[in-house]
C-alpha cells in the first residue's frame, strides 16, 4: 500500500517582525501544498534501501538500511508516541549519512531538510526499506512555510503506518487526522523544523498541521474560524533574503529609536487584532462582504507602511506594491521582507480580467505569481494501492 499526505504552506497576514517584540501576528494556511508519498518495500522486492526523491528540486538520495542502522541504532528509537529532539550526537551521525550522498554545492542549503527526513523517518519507523517521494507547489526559501509543509506531510505519512494514531485505512479520498493525533503530528514536525532552522517559533508547522487561521502572541496560539472566503495573489519576487539578519536589523533600529519603534509595534498589534476580529465576524450579504474586504485591504496597507518603518522592505517589494496599486489593489510583504513574497487581497467581485492584467505585468518584471485560497484545511492523508 502507498500512503500520501499533503500539507499546506503558510502566509502571515499581519504582525511579522513586530511579533518578536511582543505584538500579535495573524498567520493562515493557503491552498498550495507539499505532497509526500511513502511506500515500504516488500520482501519479494529484495531492495534493502531507503530512497528519498525531492522531485521539485531534482534531488535523489539512497542509503542502504544496514548503513543507517550501523550509524544510528545506538541512539535508540523508534520513539513513536514520544517526540524526541535530535541530540548533538544524532545531528553529527546524520550529517555523516547526508555527506556520503555527494550533495550538489548549489543546493547545499537543502541538506538540513534531508537531515530532518532521516531523523523523523528513523525515529518513527526505525530501519525499514522504503521509497519516499516529495513534490511541492511551494517555492523554497520564499517565506511560505515550505520546510514546515515538508516536515508535516512527511510526519503524517510516517505516523499513519504506526500504532500511535487511529486512521481508517479503508476509507477513500483525503482524510483528516483526529485532534489528539494532530497534536502528536505537530510535535514531531516541530522537531524536524528545529533541525532545519535551529530555533523556530513553531508557528509554521502549527499552521500547516491544523490549517485555517491562527493568532499568535508571545508563544500563545489561538485558532480563528474564518467567516469570509479569502483569495490572495501571492507574488514571489525571487529575491532571497537572510531572515536572521533582517530580524537583527529591526532590533538594532529599536535600540536606536525605542519610543518610536514601540509605537510602531503597538500599532501593528492593533492591526492584527482588528484583522482577526474582522475575519471572524459574520458576513450576511455581498455588501458587507465588500465592506469587510475594503477594511482588510486598508489594514494590510497600514501594516505594510509600518513594515517600511521597520526597514524591512526592498526595491522588488516596492515594485510589486506600485504595480498592484495601479489596479487599486493594495499589497503587503509577508514574512521576513527584504525580498521574498508579497500578498495582494483579491476581492470576491474582482473581475478575472484585472487579475490576469496584474499577473501579466508582475511576471514581466521577473516575478512568480500564485493565486490561492486562504485559511483552508490543514494536513490530510490518503491511502491507496501502490502502483
Amino acid at each position: 500500500m502507498e500512503i500520501k499526505a499533503r500539507a499546506p504552506g503558510k502566509i502571515i497576514l499581519a504582525g511579522e517582525h513586530a511579533v518578536v517584540h511582543g505584538s500579535t501576528a495573524v498567520a493562515a494556511s493557503f491552498d498550495l501544498f507539499t505532497l509526500c508519498s511513502l511506500r515500504f518495500h516488500s520482501d519479494s522486492e529484495n531492495d534493502d534501501t531507503l530512497n528519498l526523491s525531492l522531485k521539485s528540486v531534482g534531488l535523489e538520495f539512497s542509503w542502504s538500511v544496514g548503513r543507517i542502522r550501523e550509524t544510528l541504532s545506538h541512539l535508540g528509537g523508534p520513539f513513536l508516541s514520544t517526540p524526541t529532539s535530535c541530540s548533538t550526537e544524532a545531528v553529527r551521525c546524520i550529517a555523516a549519512l547526508v555527506e556520503e550522498q555527494n550533495f550538489p554545492e548549489a543546493k547545499i542549503g537543502l541538506a538540513t531538510g534531508v537531515s530532518a527526513f532521516l531523523w523523523l523517518y528513523t525515529s518513527i519507523q526505525g530501519f525499514k526499506p522504503a521509497t519516499v517521494v516529495v513534490t511541492s507547489d511551494l517555492p523554497v526559501g520564499a517565506g511560505l512555510g515550505s520546510s514546515a509543509a515538508f516536515c508535516v506531510s512527511l510526519t503524517a505519512t510516517l505516523l499513519a503506518y504506526s500504532d500511535s494514531v487511529s486512521l481508517d485505512k479503508n476509507q477513500q479520498g483525503w482524510l483528516a487526522y483526529g485532534d489528539s493525533d494532530l497534536d502528536l503530528l505537530n510535535k514531531w514536525a516541530f522537531e524536524g523544523e528545529k533541525i532545519i532552522h535551529g530555533k523556530p517559533s513553531g508557528l509554521d508547522n502549527t499552521v500547516s498541521t491544523y490549517g485555517n487561521i491562527i493568532k499568535f502572541r508571545s508563544g500563545n496560539l489561538t485558532h480563528i474560524k474564518s467567516n469570509m472566503p479569502l483569495k490572495m495573489l501571492v507574488t514571489n519576487t525571487n529575491v532571497g533574503r537572510n531572515t536572521k539578519a533582517l530580524v537583527a536589523s529591526v532590533s538594532e533600529r529599536t535600540l536606536r529609536h525605542p519610543d518610536a519603534m514601540s509605537s510602531v509595534f503597538n500599532a501593528v498589534d492593533f492591526i492584527s487584532k482588528e484583522l482577526s476580529s474582522l475575519i471572524e465576524s459574520p458576513t450576511p450579504d455581498d455588501l458587507s462582504m465588500t465592506e469587510k474586504e475594503e477594511r482588510l485591504q486598508e489594514l494590510m496597507e497600514m501594516n505594510q507602511g509600518l513594515l517600511q518603518c521597520m526597514g524591512v522592505s526592498h526595491a522588488s517589494i516596492e515594485t510589486v506594491l506600485r504595480t498592484t496599486l495601479k489596479y487599486k489593489l493594495p499589497s503587503k510583504l509577508t514574512g521576513a521582507g527584504g525580498g521574498g513574497c508579497v500578498l495582494t487581497l483579491l476581492p470576491a467581485l474582482l473581475s478575472g480580467t484585472i487579475v490576469d492584467k496584474v499577473t501579466t505585468e508582475l511576471e514581466s518584471c521577473g516575478f512568480q505569481c500564485l493565486v490561492a485560497g486562504i485559511g483552508g484545511k490543514g494536513v490530510e492523508i490518503c491511502f491507496g494501492e501502490s502502483s
